[in-house]
């Protein structure tokens, strides 16, 4: 009895130990630039942040016949927000808690001029630009699912929800500030899958206090996102943010019980695949201690690359490994 209530006292004093922040994104307070600003909210390393994101359209499509004009903009953000202790040439790291999409409906749109298989300001034609469209998807929490309903049948579908953020990252290096539409270095619009419950996710440290931005939800998304976006939802969250002094990587990395996962972002998709795996190497190289070329050979018998996204200015790739494949750790 009394080994049992010490052991409640234990993790009772933990849990209280565990500070929580919350905050509240609104139209009124959300960033459109991944950029060096003030911060809303400042954290120690090690403390868990409670906060909601709007969608891509800033909440403002609810129902058929929204139009995209009725969007302030694209992709709003939460943040920035401060770290303690977090300076360049340090990694921040951001473990996803829990994801819930807050809302019952998601939307799915199609923009002239922006898509993986049309016309766009980088790949000009000579056809007229496809038609605006926006889909509603009604959200089911009990079976966790979205319904596609199509616009010119009777024809519907479910479809598993997996929650992640569209966009995540940090301030740019150099003083740069970058839109919320890009995906590069410091994170941004990579519309990785991987940015869900169960995952860590890695970034470089380019300004004081890192400065992390949160945003774009997303309830479910094809590879490469083709038509230019996913099931778009506001999201609640809870991360937890803690930093690795030292530790110095130059672009964003993915982690689980699983496998490591390296971000490549460019253009051609070549480039990416070529960042992702040269990433994934030196992950392997200095931390699971094998040669660059041994982990090069491995790579190419055991590695994986999945497809983000093929519509942003840049594009987006990761590349991993299973952990089974792989050393144990040598630091």
């Amino acid at each position: 009895m009394i080994s049992r209530l010490f052991l409640f006292l234990l993790l009772a004093g933990v849990a209280c130990a565990q500070n929580v922040v919350h905050y509240t994104a609104t139209n009124a307070n959300v960033k459109y630039l991944f950029a060096a600003a003030e911060p809303v909210a400042r954290l120690k390393s090690g403390d868990i942040l409670d906060t909601n994101t709007l969608d891509c359209f800033g909440n403002a499509i609810k129902k058929p016949g929204d139009t995209l004009s009725m969007a302030k903009g694209d992709n709003p953000l939460a943040g920035p927000f401060y770290v303690e202790g977090a300076e360049p040439g340090d990694t921040l790291v951001v473990k996803i808690l829990d994801l819930q999409v807050d809302g019952d409906t998601g939307v799915g749109a199609f923009a002239p001029g922006f898509g993986a298989i049309n016309e766009t300001n980088y790949t000009p034609m000579l056809h007229a630009p496809l038609p605006e469209k926006v889909w509603i998807y009604p959200i089911n929490h009990a079976d966790n699912t979205a319904t596609f309903k199509a616009l010119d049948s009777d024809f519907s579908v479910k479809i598993p929800m997996h929650p992640f953020f569209g966009c995540i990252g940090v301030a740019p290096a150099n003083g740069e500030a970058r839109s919320s539409i890009v995906p590069a270095e410091f994170g941004g619009n990579m519309d990785s899958p991987e940015a869900s419950v169960g995952n860590t996710v890695y970034f470089p440290v380019n300004v004081k206090g890192g400065l992390l931005y949160l945003g774009d939800g997303h309830a479910a998304m094809g590879d490469g996102e083709i038509a230019g976006t996913a099931i778009e939802v506001p999201l609640k969250a809870r991360v937890q943010l803690s930093v690795i002094k030292g530790r110095t990587i130059a672009w964003p990395q993915f982690e689980n019980e699983d496998a490591i996962m390296t971000v490549g972002a460019y253009r051609p998709v070549d480039d990416c695949v070529r960042i992702a795996m040269t990433e994934l190497v030196k992950w392997i190289h200095q931390e699971y201690g094998l040669s660059e070329l041994d982990a090069y050979e491995l790579l190419s018998k055991v590695g994986k690359i999945h497809l983000n996204e093929m519509v942003d200015p840049n594009y987006v790739v990761v590349a991993s490994i299973e952990k089974k494949y792989l050393p144990k750790k040598v630091r």
